[in-house]
């Protein structure tokens, strides 16, 4: 998939006042300073469409960018670490898992995970709520850059035997690497896959 276009639509606060569900959409979400604007930034190559911080909690609400003017890309807020105050961390928790449960036109999920950690608790829970809610996803591991091959491979052999207590089979996953663009071919290829079999509710 080659992206011409890539355009800010609109935040919103709630599932609600999210734009109209004509079009598939893909939701990008992960733990707080994952590096997730960085990778939307590397996946539709515009470097400034989502704003990085190096401070969690940049994201603040459901931001929706319109890509080739045939698929949402929606920008959810991190959750877990964000230094802000725990009613607003919950506020943010709810509003992303109202917007995952009602948003009619959400294709799948990616859910990113900084390889460089073991299974954190906020991402286990995450995504066993996930999986109990019978939403797709697929799991993005990000920062590969900053680990040699083999602990890369060691790391991700940790997340598989965690997962494999709960999953059978284990989620699917995708490395990735905003420094030099690991797993923006394979995203891409996956979405213009589901955008062909998109069928609108």
């Amino acid at each position: 998939m080659v992206i011409k276009s890539a355009e800010f639509i609109k935040s919103a606060t709630s599932y609600q006042d999210c734009p109209g569900a004509p079009f598939p959409e893909y939701a990008f979400l992960g733990r707080s300073n994952v590096g997730k604007s960085s990778l939307i930034n590397m996946l539709t190559g515009y470097g400034k469409l989502a704003k990085t911080s190096s401070a969690p909690g940049k994201t603040q609400l459901i931001n929706h960018f319109l890509i080739n003017d045939s698929w949402y890309l929606c920008d959810l807020p991190g959750y877990g670490f964000a230094k802000v105050p725990v009613n607003i961390k919950k506020k943010w928790e709810q509003m992303i898992r109202k917007y995952m449960l009602n948003r009619p036109n959400l294709v799948c999920s990616f859910i990113l995970i900084d390889v460089r950690h073991g299974p954190m608790k906020n991402d286990l829970l995450f995504l066993e709520w996930v999986g109990e809610n019978g939403l797709p996803f697929t799991i993005l591991y990000t920062k590969v850059d900053k680990l040699s091959r083999h602990q890369l491979g060691k790391n991700i052999l940790e997340f598989e035997k965690v997962f494999a207590k709960q999953w059978d089979p284990i989620p699917p996953f995708i490395i990735t690497s905003t420094a030099n663009g690991t797993g923006r071919e394979e995203i891409l290829k996956n979405i213009s896959k589901w955008n062909k079999e998109f069928v609108h509710p």
